[in-house]
């Protein structure tokens, strides 16, 4: 077929947390099933620049990308399911465009022209669109998705449908295609399900002028073909083209739920392909089966300060079920709010796990519950995995009780005590030096995007990499210092990984003879785990919990 990018938009109507990225990954990885490529892209109606400074109680985790772009956690769920790393040029919000476009008009490039939502925002948000989108060959792909946050309707979206609406009349005839997805609400007391807010989803959508091409409508239940017809009907859709998207066993099943209710082939026949081969989703059914049939359970502790809600974690949710893919078992999380600790024994929360988990986060609450976690791991041999500031806490516990440098803190939590994690005031990307102090802004100022790092040869981390340099995405502000670090192996943990030029501490580890599994990283590894690639250390830190399960 031809290299000319075919558009998939799609939008979201009702009520918010529909699963439109969700829907979004699953029809890429069922595009990729048939042989063409994508580019999967995210379109943000709000105002910040990007999610770096949003709370994860606002906006869940942020995604961060090997460009160093913080971005939306639908990202994750597009490069899980397609394997195409994600970049700047694939997220863009409402902020971002004012940004460029306030910048622009500063400079004079408007020629002294009045700045308008229409034409100046709607044609930035167009040249998003249409930016090259290059698969992982370098090509142009087959097909772009483009996803549009939040539900039609909302008034910071409208400058985003405007401008899809105009796409979809300046793009050739045939390469675009407009997909909703919507509610269907199962009323228990009348025993029926309505269409009416999928009927008037649909109005509100057909109103700013676009007609959608292919409904996936969400319900609980099987949608009657008696309501299908009236979907149809009064949506001005075709039959074939009203998608039942019921809820699915587990996320990576709704590729082949979808593809069972025909979705990609509805999006083919729209864009009148009829030679299209096969969807070949082996790989689809091989992951469904073990998720279905595993051969026993881990259970693992995950200590952080944001529990309450999931989605500040969905990366690390999500990489824990790679690495139980990879050993064959289920893995059951049990979220331990951190604050927990301050008061409580660890053993009466703790006990059981086969494995502790302390994940990144930002702020004082809850780090000495965390350290606390991170003590009773270590003593009780139970296999331990830091990540990100997991990992300072390790640090700081070892420095504490291994060490004997009894006020060891982060100077994150203040300047009082001895602070062994410090906030970083430069280091190199590529051939630049950046330097910070702590007045620099908080937006997009961290240690951000790819890295490369050493690991010792014969270290616990060198064997289950299986190599010995690395390249992880990582998103911090502050350091453990690299001048305790003879104190702190003398002590018995060892600094297994380093930036190439040896002054930023990567990963520590507490040797194999002493302790089953303990690691610690600044990066974020859970960020390029995919269900058929599991992360590396996943995979050991829940092959150990598996090994942790039998001995107890």
């Amino acid at each position: 077929m031809s290299h000319t990018p075919r558009y998939i938009f799609i939008t979201g109507g009702v009520v918010s947390s529909l699963g439109k990225g969700l829907a979004s990954a699953a029809l890429g990885a069922l595009l990729q099933a048939r042989g063409y490529s994508v580019r999967l892209r995210k379109l943000d109606p709000y105002l910040n620049v990007d999610p770096g400074t949003m709370s994860p109680y606002q906006h869940g985790e942020v995604y961060v990308t090997d460009d160093g772009a913080e971005t939306d956690l639908d990202l994750g769920h597009y490069e899980r399911f397609t394997g195409v790393s994600a970049t700047q040029a694939d997220n863009i919000t409402t902020g971002r465009i004012y940004s460029d476009i306030i910048a622009k008009e500063r400079r004079g490039d408007y020629l002294g022209a009045t700045v308008q939502v229409i034409p100046h925002v709607t044609n930035e948000i167009k040249d998003f669109v249409k930016s090259p989108a290059l698969g992982e060959d370098g090509e142009p792909v087959d097909f772009v998705l483009c996803e549009v946050g939040g539900t039609v309707g909302d008034i910071e979206g409208l400058p985003f449908f405007e401008a899809l609406r105009q796409l979809g009349q300046e793009l050739p005839r045939g390469q675009t295609c407009f997909l909703h997805v919507t509610l269907l609400p199962y009323i228990a007391v009348a025993g029926e399900m309505k269409t009416k807010p999928t009927q008037h989803s649909v109005k509100e959508l057909r109103s700013i002028g676009i007609q959608p091409d292919i409904l996936l409508c969400r319900s609980e239940r099987e949608i009657p073909d008696g309501e299908r017809r009236k979907i149809a009907r009064f949506c001005n859709v075709r039959e074939s083209a009203v998608i039942q998207g019921l809820d699915a066993s587990s996320i990576y099943a709704v590729p082949l739920a979808y593809h069972d209710e025909g979705l990609d082939s509805e999006v083919l026949a729209h864009f009148g392909i009829d030679d299209a081969p096969e969807a070949d989703l082996a790989k689809w059914e091989q992951i469904d089966d073990t998720l279905r049939n595993p051969d026993g359970e881990v259970k693992i502790a995950v200590v952080g300060k944001y529990t309450v809600l999931p989605d500040a974690y969905k990366s690390i949710t999500e990489a824990l079920v790679h690495g139980g893919i990879a050993n064959d078992v289920k893995v059951r999380i049990r979220w331990v709010e951190a604050e927990d600790f301050e008061t409580k024994d660890p053993e009466t929360v703790l006990k059981g796990a086969n494995g502790i988990l302390v994940p990144g986060g930002f702020g004082e609450r809850g780090s000495e519950g965390k350290i606390k976690a991170v003590r009773y791991a270590r003593e009780k041999d139970i296999p331990y995995f830091g990540i990100c500031l997991g990992m300072q806490m390790a640090v700081v516990e070892a420095a504490r009780n291994m060490a004997q440098i009894d006020s060891a803190s982060s100077s994150e939590f203040g300047e009082d005590g001895e602070n062994v994690v410090g906030l970083m005031t430069e280091w190199t990307k590529g051939n630049e030096r950046l330097e910070r102090t702590k007045d620099t802004d908080l937006g997009g100022t961290m240690r951000l995007g790819a890295y490369t790092a050493k690991l010792a040869p014969n270290s616990l981390v060198a064997r289950e990499y299986g190599a010995t340099e690395i390249s992880e995405r990582h998103r911090h502000r502050y350091e453990v210092n690299i001048d305790y670090r003879d104190r702190l192996e003398e002590a018995g943990l060892r600094f297994s990984g380093l930036s190439p030029d040896g002054v930023l501490p990567e990963i520590v580890e507490l040797p194999t003879d002493e302790h089953p599994w303990f690691v610690g990283v600044q990066f974020h590894p859970e960020l390029k785990s995919r269900p058929f690639a599991p992360h590396p250390l996943f995979t050991g830190f829940v092959g150990a919990a598996v090994e942790q399960s039998r001995l107890v």
